[in-house]
């Protein structure tokens, strides 16, 4: 018995099959912001080493304070044309200002703007980032409409959201303001539940998707801060720039993990309309509450991330420098002790953050506070005048 397929049938199935294989989505744009009020020699290195792993670098322009007023960034004009990437100036208007001096406000904006081009720095669009309560984003959406037509038609803006305004009805039209927005998911809203909470950030951008008809980006947390002790408030929290606050410290950081499997987990099932990845901040190789670059790389790269920490010597006619390395790709706390068989010691002492506790045979450093070891970093630990160090015989204890 034969069968016959008419070309119409035969056109039907390819494209029924055609429909069931799985498209792959584009990869989700990654973004950088630096948000350094003064830049330093640091950023040149920076800039340079994270040039191939993220797209678009938004940096901090301009703020205004309630008291202090406004102020501007001390950019590096120089390194940013030398960069190359598409740059956009984000305006940072204080969520405590009482009200927005549409005219004062325009004119700053376009101000800082225009000496920027001056300085031969070419705009791929602006950022308001303005944490106004939902009670207030009327007069947000008016301010913005008013900012609209000063800015040059073919220069693209958008704004930072809050999840808080998911709830709000006056939310559609502020994004109709705009071209585009930064979802910020990251805040210390409960220090019970740390810095960043990845289920609840990914319902947020579900969220948010459903909200806005415009692309919009979700801005991660690559950092840590720290808590102040209550002063009669709410605690202080205190991230790039110290607080003048005394008092122990409550440390707070960003899981690398969770944060990379956000992500993966984002690049696999997409929320609507959603443009990329905008990470919070660029590392500097002295910025010590933000991830090293080197981890901030490889959850870009969607890499397995880890740790590999080893004891590392430096011998010198009988002195050893001993120290410690994290050959890995992921950031890495102060082991809590690491052992070293050794015998016949005249002198040996621990280094910071180390106490040392000496045997016959054995040196044992104990950790007295936290720190991290950065991913490709090393810190000293300690020295030991010795006749005989078996280096093959150190442990470390995470």
């Amino acid at each position: 018995m034969r069968f016959y397929i008419g070309l119409s049938a035969v056109l039907a199935i390819a494209s029924w099959l055609s429909a069931c294989e799985r498209t792959p989505a584009p990869p989700l744009d990654q973004q950088l912001y630096i948000w350094q009020r003064q830049w330093t020699p640091a950023h040149e290195a920076a800039l340079r080493d994270s040039r191939a792993d993220f797209s678009t670098v938004r940096v901090l322009a301009l703020q205004a304070f309630p008291q202090a007023g406004w102020s501007r960034a001390r950019i590096d004009p120089a390194l940013l044309r030398q960069d190359g990437r598409p740059l956009i100036a984000v305006i940072r208007l204080d969520g405590q200002l009482k009200s927005l001096d549409l005219a004062q406000a325009t004119a700053q904006i376009l101000q800082v703007l225009d000496d920027w081009r001056g300085q031969g720095l070419t705009l791929a669009g602006v950022e308001i980032d303005h944490d106004a309560g939902s009670a207030r984003l009327p007069a947000y959406a008016e301010f913005l409409t008013h900012l609209r037509p000063a800015l040059p038609p073919s220069l693209p803006l958008s704004i930072t959201a809050l999840p808080a305004w998911l709830d709000s009805p006056q939310l559609p039209a502020l994004l109709a303001a705009v071209d585009s927005s930064v979802l910020q998911v990251h805040a210390v809203s409960d220090p019970r539940r740390g810095l960043f909470d990845a289920d609840q950030a990914r319902r947020w951008a579900d969220a948010w998707g459903r909200v806005s008809d415009k692309p919009f980006y979700l801005a991660l947390p690559a950092y840590g801060v720290a808590l102040l002790p209550d002063s009669g408030g709410a605690p202080g929290v205190e991230s790039e720039v110290a607080i003048p606050r005394r008092g122990e410290r409550r440390e707070l950081l960003a899981d690398p993990q969770a944060l990379s499997q956000l992500a993966s987990g984002l690049r696999g099932k997409r929320p609507e309309h959603l443009a990329g990845l905008i990470w919070f901040r660029l590392p500097l190789a002295n910025d010590r509450r933000a991830w090293s670059l080197t981890t901030l790389r490889a959850v870009a790269r969607d890499e397995p991330l880890s740790s590999r920490l080893d004891v590392s010597f430096a011998a010198q006619d009988g002195l050893y420098d001993i120290g410690l390395a994290n050959r890995g790709n992921l950031d890495s706390p102060w082991p809590a002790r690491l052992t070293v068989k050794a015998r016949d010691c005249v002198g040996a002492d621990a280094l910071a953050g180390y106490t040392l506790q000496q045997t016959p045979d054995l040196l044992t450093f104990t950790r007295l506070r936290d720190g991290r070891l950065p991913a490709g970093g090393q810190r000293a630990v300690g020295w030991a005048r010795c006749a005989n160090i078996d280096q093959g015989g150190s442990h470390v204890d995470p």
